[in-house]
């Protein structure tokens, strides 16, 4: 499976933005897809995920309520929409796909090539 990660840009805090990862094939319903963003300096850390068979979707506790992580079976895409952005959302957001939910990236097996997200105070 190949990810292509895109939407990333320049945004001011309190600001929205819809990042979207197509898959380059049929995402089975027994993937889980995720997102997880990279800051300068810092480790990768998982954001949201979804289940794609069942849609069950979870989130990290700092971004839930402000990010929703969506899908479209007929796109074989995932979207992750952000709301009340914040400076310290800023990074480079990777998406991901593998056959079994977790935070960390070694859950993934499947990686996007990243989509870089700037929020200005």
């Amino acid at each position: 499976v190949q990810l292509q990660a895109s939407g990333g840009g320049l945004v001011e805090a309190g600001g929205s933005l819809r990042i979207s990862c197509a898959a380059s094939s049929r995402i089975y319903s027994s993937y889980v897809m995720g997102w997880f963003r990279q800051a300068p300096g810092k480790e990768r850390e998982f954001v949201a995920a979804i289940r794609w068979g069942s849609g069950i979707r979870y989130y990290e506790d700092s971004v839930r309520g402000r990010f929703t992580i969506s899908k479209d079976s007929a796109k074989n895409t995932v979207y992750l929409q952000m709301n009340s952005l914040k400076p310290d959302d800023a990074a480079v957001y990777y998406c991901a796909a593998g056959t079994q939910y977790g935070t960390t990236p070694s859950s993934y097996r499947y990686w996007g090539q990243g989509t870089l997200v700037t929020v200005s105070s």
